[in-house]
C-alpha cells in the first residue's frame, strides 16, 4: 500500500466550505493530514465537515469561523490549530471574493472590500501561520490564485488585478522564506464547477445541466473543471513530491492561458 502523501501533516485551508477549499480538505484528509478549514460561512463549513466525516470517519478536521480579512481571527485560528495538534506544516489560501464591475465602475470601497480579502486576508494567514511553518522543517504554502491572473478578460478587473498580485505575493514570499525551509507556490485554476458558480446559476434559473454546457470555450479540454481536479495539484505542492518547487506558479486551466 503507497504511504499517505501527508501522513502525520497538519494543515490550514482558507475558504474551506465549498468549491475547491472544501475539495483540498477532503482529499487532504483522505492523504492523512489533520486538516483545519476555515470560512467566513459556518454553515458551509459544517456541512463539509459533516460530508467529509461521512466518508470519512476517522478524518481529523478542525472548523474556524472567520472572515479572512481580520488579522486577530488569523492568529486566533492558527493558535486554536497549535493548541489542538501542537504544529502546522501547510497552509492553502484559497479564501477569496469576486466583483462583476468593469474597471470604469469600481469604487474605492469596491477596492477596499476585494483587496481585504485576496490580499490582506491571504498575508493576515500567511503572517499568523509562518512561525509553526518554518518549526515545522518541511512547511508549505499553495496560494489558489487564478488563470486570469495571466490572462485578460472584461467585466472582472479587481478581482483579476488582485488574482495577479498574489502571483506577484507568491514569489516574494518564497524568496524571503527559503531561508527558512518554507516552500511557497500558487496554482491558477481555470473554470471550475464549484458550488459558487452553482448557486448563481440556480439564481439566474439555470440547471446544473445547461450550466455544465457551458465554459466549453475557456480551455483547450472544452469543459469545466471539477473541484477535485484543483485539489490534486494543490496536494502535489503542499506534500513531500513538491520537495524542490518553490516561487511557481501552476496553471491548472485546461489550457486557457495559451488560447
Amino acid at each position: 500500500m503507497a504511504s499517505l502523501r501527508l501522513a502525520g501533516r497538519v494543515a490550514m485551508i482558507t475558504g474551506g466550505g465549498a468549491g475547491i477549499g472544501a475539495a483540498a480538505s477532503a482529499l487532504f484528509c483522505r492523504e492523512g493530514a489533520a486538516v483545519a478549514m476555515v470560512d467566513a460561512d459556518a454553515q458551509a463549513l459544517e456541512r463539509t465537515r459533516a460530508a467529509i466525516l461521512e466518508a470519512q470517519p476517522e478524518a481529523r478536521l478542525l472548523c474556524v469561523a472567520a472572515d479572512v480579512s481580520d488579522p486577530a481571527r488569523a492568529q486566533a485560528a492558527v493558535a486554536h490549530c497549535l493548541d489542538d495538534w501542537g504544529a502546522l506544516d501547510v497552509l492553502v489560501n484559497n479564501a477569496a471574493m469576486r466583483n462583476y464591475l468593469p474597471a470604469a465602475e469600481v469604487s474605492p470601497a469596491d477596492w477596499q472590500a476585494i483587496v481585504s480579502v485576496n490580499l490582506a486576508g491571504m498575508s493576515n494567514y500567511c503572517q499568523a501561520a509562518l512561525p509553526a511553518l518554518r518549526r515545522s522543517g518541511a512547511g508549505a504554502i499553495v496560494n489558489v490564485s487564478s488563470c486570469y491572473a495571466v490572462t485578460g478578460r472584461r467585466g472582472m478587473a479587481l478581482y483579476d488585478a488582485t488574482k495577479a498580485a498574489q502571483l506577484a505575493f507568491t514569489r516574494t514570499l518564497a524568496f524571503e522564506e527559503s531561508a527558512h525551509g518554507v516552500r511557497v507556490n500558487a496554482v491558477c485554476p481555470g473554470s471550475t464547477l464549484t458550488d459558487f458558480h452553482v448557486g448563481r446559476a440556480s439564481a439566474a434559473g439555470k440547471s446544473v445541466e445547461q450550466l455544465s454546457t457551458e465554459r466549453k470555450d475557456t480551455s483547450l479540454i472544452g469543459r469545466w473543471a471539477r473541484p477535485e481536479e484543483i485539489a490534486w495539484p494543490i496536494l502535489w505542492l503542499a506534500s513531500g513530491e513538491g520537495s524542490f518547487i518553490t516561487g511557481t506558479t501552476l496553471m491548472v486551466d485546461g489550457g486557457l492561458h495559451i488560447m
